[in-house]
């Protein structure tokens, strides 16, 4: 295995114990709603979210501690995100990393609370004293990710992938679609280590351009897997915005320039990390494992 993906995979270790921890099993009533938290969030995932909040709080020599924390927060959004975006209502899906989904495992009542409650644990993580010592740090780690989970967010491109079911999105509106939806997250991620590190305002411009980039790439990149993916190694339903009738980055620009499209963007995003020498080095793995992965 290459050292990239080594250092990957001990990252997703290193979250995931964390999370599991973060997210014990009890003996209550309620614990359905437990179980089904863990079942959305442990069932596996590359974790590149926590991946980029560790790599960019390197630059800053943030505790490791304190970014782990950040990370398994961002991953418990982007969770909540999954089970949500997979209810009937939405996107109605029945499989996810190879697994029947949240609300097919449970029921949609108990997938629904096992989402909420996902959201309100991550901001008691970053809201802990443990997660970093000043509260000014911890009160704006907490307005940034709610910045980008809600309707200037994540919810807002929902709201738009909803609209697209009835409207032909163009160019600068689906690619506003995925940076409210995939984007802003994967900036909060990449600027989370900049906020614990107390980074001045140029640096974390730098971060931000790189996270507008890789964002793009990002989703492209999950436009042909869904175009191009094998179903049995993607561990859920391909082509489901074609069948939809869906505008996507793929459908607007064809394969090939999608492709190039996305290869451009990461060698920008890269491009912005110069500042930081050779510290940047996972952010720019990172950045091209966007482009390469299989699933």
């Amino acid at each position: 295995m290459p050292v990239f993906e080594e250092s990957l995979a001990e990252s997703a270790q290193a979250v995931n114990e964390l999370l599991e921890r973060l997210l014990p099993l009890e003996d209550l009533p309620e614990a359905r709603l437990l179980e089904a938290m863990r079942y959305a969030t442990l069932a596996g995932g590359k974790r590149i979210r926590p991946s980029l909040v560790l790599a960019g709080a390197q630059l800053f020599n943030v505790a490791e501690s304190c970014a782990l924390r950040v990370g398994a927060a961002v991953e418990l959004v982007h969770c909540y995100s999954l089970v949500h975006d997979d209810l009937p209502a939405m996107d109605d899906d029945e499989l996810r990393r190879g697994r029947p989904t949240c609300h097919v495992a449970f029921d949609e009542a108990t997938a629904i609370l096992a989402g909420d409650a996902l959201l309100t644990k991550a901001f008691e993580i970053l809201a802990d004293s443990e997660t970093h010592s000043d509260p000014a740090v911890r009160s704006e780690l907490v307005f940034e990710l709610a910045r980008a989970s809600g309707a200037e967010g994540m919810a807002g491109g929902q709201m738009l992938d909803l609209v697209a079911e009835r409207h032909t999105l163009d160019m600068p509106e689906v690619t506003r679609l995925q940076r409210l939806k995939t984007g802003m997250l994967i900036g909060f991620s990449c600027e989370a280590g900049a906020i614990m590190g107390k980074a001045p305002k140029p640096i974390r411009l730098a971060l931000h351009a790189y996270a507008h980039d890789l964002g793009l790439a990002f989703q492209i990149a999950d436009d042909l897997l869904d175009a191009e993916g094998d179903e049995s190694e993607m561990g859920k339903k391909t082509r489901k915005d074609d069948a939809a009738g869906k505008a996507t980055f793929v459908s607007l620009m064809g394969l090939e320039r999608a492709r190039a499209q996305a290869r451009l963007l990461v060698d920008q995003a890269i491009q912005h990390l110069e500042i930081f020498g050779e510290k940047a080095e996972p952010l720019r793995h990172l950045a091209r494992f966007t482009i390469e992965r299989r699933a």
